[in-house]
């Protein structure tokens, strides 16, 4: 064989690799594939394998059968009670029909593009008719739901399903926080004054409640003990009288006795008395039986000294 004929050979063999590799392709586990043939559809691929082409004719567009990730930009919404809300929201979807899906939106570019503005007027359209306690905690998830029901009516003629749907944010626009914090912050010491308020005015009720309850209880034990201090004294008094309706003699010497013991203790009033005097009578004779006389008059010295 002749060089020019192993050259020939040789750029032969190349052309046939070349034309071979470009007939041969690998669907992933992870992909649709569609084989165009000058931008039509011939054939959809999902199950991973080695396939063949015409080469230069068919082309193949590999499309992700996983689930995908859309972040769709935070905007501001009017809720039912016209309060501006910035409402931050994110998706998850994945290509369910690959063929209608080329056909409706052709790249993955341009699904993101129509599912964010879908998504978008979904989100305005149920908050427009939600108040913000519900939106913020009351019922999120109810509201998260139907915006995900929505969404999906709206993509379902273009191959997409969207499987998770959440408002990962809503809150107040900046310029409108600090109002709310402000308000409150009044609330709070509002209610708290009132708390306060309530507390000192059952605080006052419950000490006058008890004062009067002491004062009832301190009331009635003193008229009862006044009452056992009188019974007490008409019971000694009975004694007494008794005690000298039995020996009058005895009477009188007992309180002659208690007599002395008062009359005679140390710096007490000094009385100037006559031996023979009745307050002597048991000195002078033991069964008090001396002549009574005149009771004399107590005389006070207080400047006089103290004769010992």
């Amino acid at each position: 064989m002749s060089g020019a004929s192993r050259i020939g050979a040789l750029v032969a063999l190349v052309i046939v690799l070349i034309i071979a590799s470009n007939a041969a392709f690998t669907v992933h586990q992870t992909q649709h594939a569609l084989v165009l043939r000058f931008g039509d559809v011939r054939r959809t691929i999902s199950e991973p394998g080695l396939y063949f082409k015409v080469p230069i004719m068919d082309s193949v567009i590999s499309l992700d059968k996983r689930i995908l990730d859309l972040e769709v930009p935070a905007q501001t919404v009017v809720e039912s009670d016209q309060k501006q809300l910035v409402v931050d929201s994110f998706a998850r979807y994945r290509i369910r029909d690959p063929l209608r899906f080329y056909q409706a939106v052709g790249t993955m570019a341009s699904a993101n593009q129509q599912l964010t503005a879908v998504v978008n007027a979904a989100v305005r359209g149920v908050i427009a008719d939600s108040k913000m306690e519900d939106i913020v905690k009351n019922q999120r998830g109810q509201l998260q739901g139907r915006i995900l029901n929505q969404v999906n009516q709206q993509v379902m003629g273009r191959g997409i399903d969207v499987v998770d749907l959440r408002l990962r944010q809503v809150i107040l626009p900046p310029k409108n926080t600090e109002a709310v914090f402000n308000r409150m912050i009044s609330d709070r010491q509002r209610e708290a004054q009132d708390r306060r308020s309530l507390g000192t005015q059952l605080s006052l009720g419950i000490r006058a409640k008890a004062d009067l309850d002491v004062a009832t209880i301190l009331g009635e034990a003193n008229q009862k003990s006044e009452e056992i201090r009188g019974l007490a004294d008409a019971e000694k008094n009975k004694i007494f009288a008794d005690a000298f309706g039995r020996d009058p003699a005895f009477f009188a010497f007992y309180r002659s006795m208690q007599a002395y013991e008062t009359g005679f203790k140390p710096e007490s009033t000094r009385m100037v008395l006559s031996p023979g005097s009745s307050f002597f009578r048991y000195f002078n004779d033991p069964t008090g039986a001396g002549a009574p006389q005149q009771a004399p008059t107590a005389v006070p010295t207080p400047s006089a000294p103290a004769v010992k």
